[in-house]
């Protein structure tokens, strides 16, 4: 007879049965590597699970989640950060993205470090701009019971799709030479739109109209902000 570790319960199976831990975990190795990485991606659960579904049917997808059930799909922040990493990566290795900002005589400045941190590290960045991004879309959307929270539970999912559509496209204009990684992010606009516009009432037309605003006020509102920190930390470096 041992004790559970987890609720100390008497145990005299291999599992407790008051908490369902194991008695004895398995070793790590890498059958037990494989099988993790593995229910990442597998498409019951899995990230590409995930990914499928938001993109045929977001509104739906993202509003069981919030209701019902939280076990189909990846958890909403390690699905942006998962994203955001295979564009990090992506980004690195292909260097699609080379050559499009110049900073011009802002390169030493803290605005342009801030900005360069933003690129670097998309997968905090993506989370903050959410953070703001909602606070638009509870504005637009006040009327619908919805609060600060599942809104941005919303943004964690319809973001990470929109970082792998740029991704893809920033992998074809690497494989192609031919300049198509705008389209990705006017595409991946257009998905967001379309995404908050489907949560809230997928038959209102102006909902996507409003859905495309609070992103856009968003997205403007937040690299504002990093460039008054820039600004603002430039200035004390000078006093």
């Amino acid at each position: 007879m041992n004790n559970c570790k987890n609720c100390k319960t008497e145990v005299n199976q291999n599992y407790c049965p008051n908490c369902g831990i194991p008695i004895t975990l398995p070793r790590i190795n890498g059958r037990y590597i494989f099988k993790e990485i593995t229910s990442v991606l597998n498409f019951d659960k899995g990230i590409l699970f995930t990914v499928k579904e938001l993109l045929i049917r977001p509104g739906q997808n993202v509003k069981h989640f919030i209701h019902e059930d939280r076990n189909r799909f990846v958890k909403p922040l390690i699905f942006i950060i998962i994203c955001s990493l295979i564009y990090s990566v992506a980004q690195h290795l292909l260097h699609f993205e080379d050559g499009y900002i110049d900073y011009g005589e802002l390169e030493e400045s803290a605005v342009a470090r801030i900005f360069v941190w933003i690129q670097a590290n998309y997968g905090y960045a993506n989370i903050i701009m959410a953070i703001v991004i909602a606070m638009w879309i509870k504005l637009f959307f006040r009327k619908y019971n919805y609060n600060f929270f599942e809104i941005l539970i919303l943004l964690c999912f319809v973001m990470g799709v929109g970082m792998l559509i740029y991704t893809l496209f920033g992998i074809v204009e690497s494989a192609t030479k031919i300049s198509v990684l705008h389209f990705g992010g006017i595409i991946g606009l257009g998905y967001a739109s379309w995404a908050i516009g489907r949560f809230f009432d997928k038959n209102k037309k102006v909902n996507y109209l409003k859905g495309l605003l609070s992103y856009l006020l968003g997205m403007i509102t937040f690299w504002i902000f990093a460039a008054i920190l820039g600004v603002g930390v430039d200035l004390i470096q000078k006093m």
